[in-house]
């Protein structure tokens, strides 16, 4: 499995970047792709392991050890195949995914991990490039027909694989594009749409049907699709998002992240009106919450032309090195510092805001903030606690709120009577995606809450074989680990 020595004879590479003062420029991608040789030399790097923990680090279960072999060997349609076994959109995961599979690498322990993520994203990029990616639609349908509600991850992953084994599949999108947050809510510069365009065009001539601009609830209720559908899939995603109650937040120019960024989105797609324009140029922008969603705004705001970008966050400020608490193989809490941050943001952590405060005509002018520490109780949830005398007023005409989500929207559960968790996620077992009410499942953020692009692939994926065994008595479609037909 890859070189014997490899993991001796190299170290890792990564991909490396545009110089800030060109990227800030525009909203492109920016990274400066590996040579091929470079490749083979990081997939040689995969060690002959003797339980690959890459596999379990990895929801989705991805052949990792496999695929990285076939790219040490140059054998990169090989390497296309073994890779698509398992994951519908490498092209998003290469690009996107926090990469858990590297922090369960084996070599990992005591070296630099594998470049797994970024030989992923090549391997996908030379299938597109050499024409691999083509669409395989079914030679049999089955006459049974499902509505998958949401076009994000989830329910592009349920979609193309109930699609696979000849159910007709029509996927509701409420937005005018298809894509859920992929489109809406990240940045051009960490993933241009084009990348989603070419797979949608795979996707339509495969038979998947997409309908936009239908917000499934309001425009067709629920039980509507019930009575024309044999099964239905809720992928919505986790969309209700977390508000900061203090005084002031009623104040214009502070604002959600997602509002902000699927309107910078829609801009650079060509949208030019918006009743609410949102725009840091020549402001003092503050991003309150310090994780991807709170990096992404400080890119675009930068990109804005904001005077100046501060970054809160409330928790304490981690380490690059893994926690002792939080060993090989578990995910560990690090510092992340992502290319936004390295583009000009001021970042401060333990800090808690406390009030906007605005001008006479209600517009924000500053905000406040005290200084935090997490006190540590054995055997219970650490304690917030203020420190005295350190009350600040920042200066600030936007503040983006980059707080995360709290669970999924309610209308189309409370139309079909579904059950809900107590952080209104709904509810389905894991083990068949099922939820109360028959012929109705749930798959992604809408049933897990708030996670990652990889997580709802592969709810997506899982989901499917579910939907399909329910549909016809048993499936054929994979589950975690088990791999595919060799479909590029």
């Amino acid at each position: 499995m890859g070189k014997t020595t490899g993991f001796m004879e190299f170290e890792r590479k990564n991909e490396k970047y545009a110089p800030v003062e060109e990227r800030v420029k525009h909203y492109k991608e920016f990274t400066l792709p590996l040579k091929e040789k470079e490749l083979k030399d990081q997939g040689a790097r995969c060690m002959d392991c003797g339980i690959p923990f890459c596999h379990s680090g990895c929801p989705l279960g991805n052949l990792i050890p496999d695929f990285n072999d076939a790219v040490y060997r140059g054998k990169w349609e090989k390497a296309t195949q073994i890779l698509h076994s398992t994951n519908n959109f490498p092209e998003f995961t290469g690009r996107l995914c926090p990469a858990p599979c590297e922090e369960a690498c084996v070599l990992g322990i005591n070296e630099d991990p594998v470049t797994i993520e970024n030989i992923e994203k090549n391997i996908v990029e030379t299938a597109f490039k050499k024409g691999w990616v083509i669409a395989e639609p079914p030679t049999i349908r089955t006459e049974k027909t499902v509505a998958v509600i949401g076009s994000g991850p989830a329910g592009l992953a349920a979609a193309q694989q109930l699609n696979r084994v000849g159910h007709t599949v029509t996927v509701f999108e409420r937005d005018e594009k298809i894509g859920g947050l992929l489109r809406f809510g990240i940045p051009d510069f960490k993933m241009e749409k084009h990348i989603i365009d070419r797979r949608l065009d795979v996707l339509k001539e495969e038979g998947i049907t997409f309908k936009t601009g239908i917000n499934v609830g309001v425009d067709i209720k629920a039980e509507e699709l019930q009575n024309q559908f044999d099964a239905i899939v809720l992928c919505g995603g986790a969309t209700v998002r977390r508000s900061l109650p203090i005084p002031g937040s009623d104040l214009k120019g502070v604002h959600q992240a997602m509002d902000f960024l699927p309107q910078n989105n829609r801009r650079i797609s060509g949208t030019k009106n918006f009743d609410n324009e949102i725009h840091a140029k020549g402001k003092n922008v503050i991003v309150i919450g310090g994780g991807d969603t709170g990096s992404d705004c400080i890119g675009t705001s930068i990109r804005h032309g904001a005077t100046s970008v501060t970054n809160f966050e409330i928790m304490p400020k981690g380490t690059p090195e893994r926690p002792i608490d939080q060993p090989w193989p578990f995910w560990p809490m690090r510092l992340k510092t992502s290319t936004s941050h390295k583009e000009g943001a001021e970042r401060f952590f333990s800090i808690n805001t406390k009030e906007f405060v605005g001008d006479k005509d209600g517009n924000l002018k500053g905000l406040k903030t005290i200084e935090v520490e997490w006190i540590k109780i054995p055997g219970q949830r650490p304690q917030l606690k203020e420190v005295e005398g350190t009350l600040k007023e920042w200066k600030c005409e936007l503040a983006l709120m980059a707080l995360g989500f709290t669970g999924s929207e309610t209308t189309i559960a409370d139309q079909l009577g579904l059950e809900m968790d107590p952080r209104t996620n709904i509810k389905a077992s894991i083990k068949d995606y099922k939820t109360n009410i028959p012929g109705v499942f749930a798959a992604g953020d809408q049933r897990r809450g708030q996670s990652l692009i990889v997580w709802a692939i592969s709810e997506g994926r899982e989901a499917a074989h579910h939907v399909d065994a329910f549909l016809m008595g048993s499936s054929n479609l994979p589950l975690k680990g088990d791999g595919d037909l060799p479909r590029v």
